[in-house]
């Protein structure tokens, strides 16, 4: 079973629909009893960082995926990645779960949001098992993730070469939308079903 954190927030019936299509069971909820039945646990997110951390800090949701990190796989997707970092520069600085490295900075060029597939590259990570250097993804973001090549498991250029997919241990995140990206994105949900 895969728990879809529930804070309010985000794609969440998109994700659970990509777990089934998979054979998977997938649960969405912000009760801690039913997330400890789950083996894996997936944080996903559209919105705002500072309501997206408030409402997970509120609902103790927060200090729960701290508390189950080592002890199982956690994915965060689009604003669910940047939940994982330390802190993130939108509508000023908001403190994050702080489970990896780094900062969510806004990008200062080109057309923002980044809205469209585009490619991730340097993939390095059990995560993108099977999927081919420079496969296209779905992206819509206005941040991105400020971290070093130690956490870094996947590239994307948009206007400068940043961090799209980031891990530490086994808490994974990716800046674009795997439910939103066809058969790679499946197949990266399938990789991290069977982490």
């Amino acid at each position: 079973m895969i728990g879809i954190i529930d804070y309010g927030m985000g794609n969440l019936r998109s994700v659970q629909k990509a777990v089934e299509f998979l054979g998977g069971k997938a649960v969405i909820t912000a009760e801690q009893s039913e997330l400890n039945q789950c083996g894996r646990l997936i944080l996903p997110g559209v919105g705002s960082f500072a309501a997206g951390m408030e409402n997970l800090e509120k609902t103790g949701l927060a200090d729960y995926v701290k508390a189950r990190v080592g002890e199982l796989p956690i994915l965060g997707i689009c604003l669910g990645m940047q939940f994982l970092l330390d802190e993130s520069e939108e509508e000023g600085v908001h403190k994050g779960l702080g489970l990896i490295p780094g900062r969510a900075v806004r990008f200062t060029e080109g057309k923002v949001p980044q809205m469209g597939w585009n490619a991730v590259s340097d993939m390095r990570s059990p995560l993108f098992a099977g999927i081919r250097d420079g496969s296209q993804f779905y992206f819509v973001h206005s941040y991105y993730a400020d971290t070093t090549d130690e956490y870094t498991i996947g590239k994307t250029e948009y206007y400068r070469t940043y961090a799209s997919a980031i891990g530490k241990g086994h808490v994974y995140g990716v800046q674009f939308h795997p439910e939103k990206s066809g058969d790679l994105g499946l197949q990266l949900m399938r990789n991290f079903m069977r982490l």
